[in-house]
């Protein structure tokens, strides 16, 4: 197999994928408990009632990620804030890296109290083109139990990217302000009032949400809380709101809308960066049908997924609800999109 070099004016990136391939397999292991206080931070950071949280409430999907989290050492940071590459996660030399998407399967409920434990192996390391230059994917699978009992099959990509050779972009001003038009379970029940199928909850990210949810996760990356670095370095015009924490909105909406009952799938890719005062809607719909060409289908049966369905003239006999979900942005466009069935 090639090397693989990536060129631009002022840099020079050597991907060789053989040698990044030998990072294929390796594993991390970490335990946890779903304490009722980091749910209840989750929640009030969320502008829930935290106070309904209480011992055996069953987790909301997606929450389980501020749980068994990776730690390391201060000496460990790399440049970014992140772990240095070539650890667990192999030494990709493209300097921006971002949660691409994540496909989820579950198989019982996580309740607060509960022990959780993450088992994490590197799936699969590919190099490929786009319209920004040379991407690498690495995707990595995550077991979430408790005990010895599969809870959460997971598939989590990361793509990493170079940054594009152009002048520091103008930074946006800082924003504060009410995070929320309204809560995502007083939109659920205000549509729900309504007859709607359509569940709509605006919402804009500041530096207090972001602060929040990487203390929740554990997770140093600069692009979430450091302007400058944000700015001057990797040609952000601010602050980027969390992959996780969008793909967390769109599950709890979700959810809530179909009255807290587990979910049997989720997949969600990310289609463009949010960043701090972007306006955006969390929009979760019960979708009547479910096509071969559909985000679902064709990210979980790709994947070797048994989704229980058999195709009928082109449609899929269905076993389950689906919602589609998104995150809209104030022109209309996507800058996530999502399935949930049930």
């Amino acid at each position: 197999m090639r090397s693989v070099k990536v060129v631009n004016e002022s840099n020079q990136h050597e991907i060789d994928l053989v040698s990044l391939k030998a990072w294929i397999g390796r594993s991390e292991f970490a335990q946890d408990r779903v304490d009722q206080q980091r749910v209840q931070q989750l929640a009030a950071s969320l502008d829930l009632d935290h106070k309904v949280f209480q011992q055996t409430s069953v987790l909301p999907p997606l929450w389980h990620w501020i749980f068994a989290t990776p730690i390391s050492a201060m000496h460990q940071a790399g440049p970014d804030g992140h772990t240095a590459r070539g650890g667990f996660l192999p030494p990709v030399p493209l300097p921006r890296r971002m949660w691409a998407g994540s496909r989820l399967q579950w198989h019982e409920d996580f309740k607060i109290g509960d022990p959780i434990s993450r088992q994490s192996t590197v799936r699969s390391i590919e190099s490929k083109s786009g319209r920004s230059g040379q991407l690498v994917f690495v995707t990595v699978k995550h077991q979430w139990k408790r005990d010895d009992q599969l809870v959460i099959d997971e598939e989590h990509d990361i793509v990493y990217r170079d940054i594009p050779q152009i002048e520091s972009p103008q930074p946006k001003a800082a924003y504060k302000a009410n995070v929320w038009s309204m809560n995502l379970l007083q939109a659920t029940e205000l549509a729900a009032s309504k007859g709607s199928e359509e569940v709509r909850c605006t919402m804009q990210a500041d530096e207090v949400l972001l602060f929040r949810y990487s203390a929740l996760t554990f997770n140093s990356h600069k692009i979430h809380y450091d302007r400058r670095h944000c700015v001057e370095v990797e040609k952000y015009p601010g602050l980027i709101v969390h992959g996780p924490l969008m793909a967390c909105l769109m599950g709890t909406l979700a959810w809530f809308q179909a009255a807290t009952k587990r979910p049997g799938y989720f997949a969600f890719r990310a289609l463009s960066p949010v960043f701090d005062g972007d306006p955006v809607e969390v929009v979760a719909k019960h979708s009547r049908s479910l096509t071969k060409e559909s985000l679902l289908f064709s990210q979980l049966s790709s994947r070797g997924y048994d989704l229980g369905m058999q195709g009928n003239n082109g449609n899929l006999e269905q076993a389950f609800q689906v919602t589609d979900c998104a995150i809209e942005k104030a022109d209309g466009s996507l800058a996530m999109q999502a399935q949930m069935a049930w």
